[in-house]
């Protein structure tokens, strides 16, 4: 099988389903977005962290790949007139948001508590974890836009939204892990407001 089709010269795509596109489209952007954020994650994947988070991590990958899929079908296609499904899609389920909330509380008992913001960074690995929760929260942004056009399952919200709750909560784990300082965020005071 080729990897190049050339029928994305013209600047558009397939969707699941056949339809095609602008390479543009929200939709694109969105599953776009998921897949940097997946690249993300492997990288992080990839840094001296917990095997326990390495799995944790694999799994959250895989989700996001189901996720990828649920973004990239279109949804006229995807269900018959019946409301039967006509494409054999996988979903997100209440178990993966769980797993999320049980991993961040999990971590949050062996953490300090939190009394300000903190800065991103300490630690190259802590770094990369920040850098896949922004992106996370700007698939989330995306992919919230285009719920709002073209409806999917809300799960997939639900899920981006926990899942950059959890990378926070894991950087601050890896802070820890790796005896990297956390830096908080103290608004310094405008001497001109005082006057």
């Amino acid at each position: 099988m080729k990897i190049y089709t050339k029928t994305g010269d013209k600047g558009t795509t397939a969707l699941f389903g056949g339809t095609r596109v602008p390479k543009h489209h929200i939709r694109i952007d969105s599953y776009g977005t998921v897949d940097e954020l997946n690249s993300h994650l492997g990288m992080l994947r990839d840094q001296k962290i917990d095997e326990h988070s390495e799995e944790i991590l694999l799994q959250i990958q895989e989700r996001l790949f189901t996720i990828g899929s649920i973004l990239a079908t279109d949804p006229e296609k995807a269900i018959l007139k019946s409301g039967k499904e006509r494409l054999d899609i996988p979903k997100i389920s209440t178990e993966d948001i769980e797993l999320l909330e049980q991993e961040m509380d999990s971590m949050n008992e062996e953490l300090p508590p939190m009394t300000h913001f903190i800065l991103p960074g300490g630690h190259q690995t802590v770094s990369v974890c920040h850098i896949a929760r922004c992106v996370c929260r700007r698939a989330e942004r995306l992919a919230a836009a285009l719920h709002n056009a073209e409806a999917f399952d809300p799960l997939v919200l639900q899920y981006l939204n926990r899942l950059s709750d959890y990378l926070f909560v894991l950087a601050r784990k890896l802070s820890k892990d790796l005896q990297a300082k956390e830096i908080q965020w103290i608004p310094k005071k405008d001497p001109e407001r005082r006057k």
